[in-house]
């Protein structure tokens, strides 16, 4: 743990598969710091996962329980873990949502023509259990912590919905990670939801509304850039699914920069609109040689190679940009755009 000053910050967590053990690698790094209060948590999918467990394990234990939290979860989400061999089947198709693979194509044939209910017909998701056993929904939603904003997609209107969490289930969690070739939509008030990520991976607009604090800390999953026109099934497929679950990422980007540039031209004095300072903790050039594909992995060792590459990610962010946390933006909105 380092000493010192301390930083305010929003996080921001991707889905992305089996890669959301990346997330928790970064996520052990800011904790080990030390340095680091944490305003607000936004996630989606297996960022919604690691979202409600680093709040759990807060709520528990401080930090020290919020790293214990993650690694409970991650050890048992995987083939190695705790996961029943009924969820097993459950779990490869799940990831298979990310990307096609050979090792997925039965499941993804499978899908193409038979409807959840068919295909899943005990609507098995092995993560459910998991997480209920893992997390006190009443006991967090009582207690004082972090922001939770835990988005899901509308099946009826297509819109996100973004739950806090003052108001959080475990069916809202799971509702954020639904995905709709496998699991039945998880209905909440009578209304059906699907993954979170079609409409926000993640959502970033409730930082804006609902919490004090000006930086926002995107733990990055999906590159945004990816050299090169894909050439295989499974490349262009995967492609197709990170463009996709960026899209939106990239309007609130673009909203941001567009704020900005309306405060400095002194457009927005006396309004509540404040300049948004964002950063991003990535290592796509380690990621990337994994390829789309291994999102569906689910071997211990591999979620447990992810997180050293998380650690290693976030000590590089820190030692480089701890001084610009709340002083100045380390991320480049502008080019990300162009």
């Amino acid at each position: 743990m380092t000493g010192g000053a301390r930083k305010t910050v929003n996080l921001a967590l991707q889905g992305g598969g089996a890669h959301g053990a990346f997330t928790w690698g970064v996520l052990d790094a800011l904790l080990d710091d030390g340095r680091f209060d944490v305003c607000g948590v936004s996630g989606t999918s297996a960022g919604a996962m690691n979202a409600v467990n680093f709040a759990e394990g807060l709520r528990k234990n401080g930090a020290t329980g919020a790293r214990d939290q993650l690694a409970a979860f991650w050890k048992g989400a995987s083939l190695d873990g705790a996961l029943p061999g009924a969820g097993r089947l459950m779990f490869e198709g799940m990831m298979a949502f990310w990307s096609a693979t050979p090792a997925a194509a039965m499941m993804q044939d499978a899908a193409n023509l038979l409807s959840p209910a068919e295909l899943n017909p005990m609507d098995i998701n092995p993560l459910r259990g998991l997480l209920a056993d893992e997390v006190d929904f009443a006991k967090l939603r009582a207690s004082a912590g972090p922001k939770l904003f835990i988005a899901a997609t509308s099946v009826e209107t297509g819109k996100v919905r973004v739950f806090h969490r003052e108001e959080l289930t475990l069916d809202m969690v799971m509702a954020s990670a639904c995905l709709p070739t496998v699991f039945r939509a998880v209905e909440i008030d009578g209304k059906p939801y699907w993954d979170g990520g079609y409409m926000g991976n993640p959502v970033l607009f409730p930082f804006f509304y609902e919490t004090d604090c000006a930086d926002i800390v995107l733990l990055q999953i999906n590159p945004i850039v990816r050299k090169g026109a894909p050439d295989t099934h499974a490349e262009i497929m995967g492609r197709i699914d990170e463009i996709t679950f960026n899209a939106p990422l990239l309007q609130e980007f673009r909203a941001i920069d567009f704020v900005r540039r309306l405060i400095d031209q002194g457009r927005l004095t006396g309004t509540n609109y404040k300049t948004i300072r964002v950063h991003v903790i990535e290592a796509q050039d380690q990621l990337n040689k994994f390829g789309a594909s291994s999102k569906m992995k689910a071997d211990y060792e591999f979620f447990l190679e992810l997180r050293e590459i998380g650690v290693g990610a976030a000590k590089k962010f820190i030692a480089a940009h701890f001084q610009d946390i709340g002083v100045r933006p380390t991320f480049d909105l502008r080019e990300a755009l162009s």
